[in-house]
């Protein structure tokens, strides 16, 4: 035979019962008269089997059986308030969209601190060349975006820079012949960067592998297949970086922005942001075996070495922030 269900308005009543001393001060708390509240504990303990109170002129007690009720009817009331609470209020999205370029290490940490603060929200997180990650910003498919972009594109809020550098394998040696360079595909800002500046000394070159990801792209460097340019951040290892640069001309930075017009979501945004900071500000001056962490004050970004001098995040940030509203063509960006 089934169990009868506890009410919780007869549960309701019983605390505040507990909690008030008296029938009658009960009543006031429930909204019930005290002949209702005397009736509900009456169904109460016929619902249990048992007596719950011991009762006098003077005083009311719990029984044992009161006094177990008792846990659990708070744990009980809790739960069923807290369930209401979460279905009736909706529940936050933040559609949420990085560039695959992104220091993946902090992005993690960073990601694990916005849930353990935001436990209700729940993340559309989209990864891809910041060239996709655009396109879908711009249809309106994302909230907010972080992408690399070519230095003094200035869409967006600038978070920080990077160097862009060039870099092979362990065993790479100098020939005569043209470049090979592995590349991403069309359209990439570390691809554009590495045509012109090799164009600017006149210097031969061929695509000897293109990938679809950064990851292929630091496979292929790292067995052997070629040269490319990415940011100082993803050298491994594995990896040499070419400083001659008669052969291997100078860079223009990379930088990675914010996009966000605002909106419903603009404080998640932020918040988001603010660990983030957190996590640069915090980056490890060390590098573990194909970490993307930093090793000397020359491989930090630009933000980055301003803070580790003793200036702070805050204001290196802010020293190099464009405005959300100032957001010139988008189309200039590049992965």
């Amino acid at each position: 035979m089934p169990l009868p269900d506890l009410d919780i308005n007869l549960l309701r009543a019983f605390v505040a019962v507990v909690d008030s001393g008296s029938f009658t001060a009960a009543a006031s708390t429930v909204g019930r008269t005290q002949s209702a509240v005397s009736q509900k504990m009456t169904r109460l303990e016929s619902l249990v089997g048992s007596r719950i109170f011991e009762r006098s002129s003077r005083s009311l007690t719990l029984t044992q059986t009161g006094e177990r009720l008792l846990a659990a009817a708070r744990s009980m009331i809790e739960a069923n308030d807290d369930l209401l609470r979460s279905l009736r209020t909706p529940s936050a999205a933040l559609r949420l969209g990085i560039a695959e370029d992104f220091l993946p290490g902090l992005l993690s940490a960073t990601l694990a601190r916005f849930v353990q603060a935001h436990p209700d929200t729940r993340i559309e997180l989209t990864t891809g060349l910041s060239c996709d990650i655009v396109a879908s910003y711009q249809a309106k498919r994302l909230d907010a975006a972080i992408i690399r972009q070519n230095a003094g594109a200035g869409a967006g809020r600038l978070i920080w820079r990077e160097p862009v550098c060039w870099m092979a394998a362990r065993s790479h040696k100098p020939t005569g012949a043209p470049a090979q360079l592995v590349m991403l595909p069309k359209p990439c800002f570390y691809r554009t960067a590495m045509i012109d500046a090799l164009g600017k000394i006149n210097r031969d070159w061929i695509a000897s592998c293109t990938s679809s990801s950064l990851t292929g792209v630091q496979a292929a460097v790292a067995g052997g297949l070629g040269v490319t340019a990415l940011g100082r951040s993803f050298l491994t290892d594995e990896m040499q970086e070419l400083t001659d640069s008669a052969r291997w001309p100078a860079l223009p930075a990379a930088e990675i922005a914010l996009l966000s017009e605002g909106g419903h979501c603009s404080h998640l945004v932020e918040a988001f942001m603010t660990f983030l900071t957190e996590k640069l500000s915090l980056a490890n001056p060390t590098r573990d075996a194909g970490a993307t962490s930093f090793d000397r004050d020359h491989d930090l970004p630009t933000h980055l070495a301003g803070a580790q001098k003793g200036m702070s995040l805050t204001r290196c940030f802010q020293g190099e922030a464009v405005g959300i509203d100032q957001r010139p063509e988008l189309a200039a960006i590049h992965q």
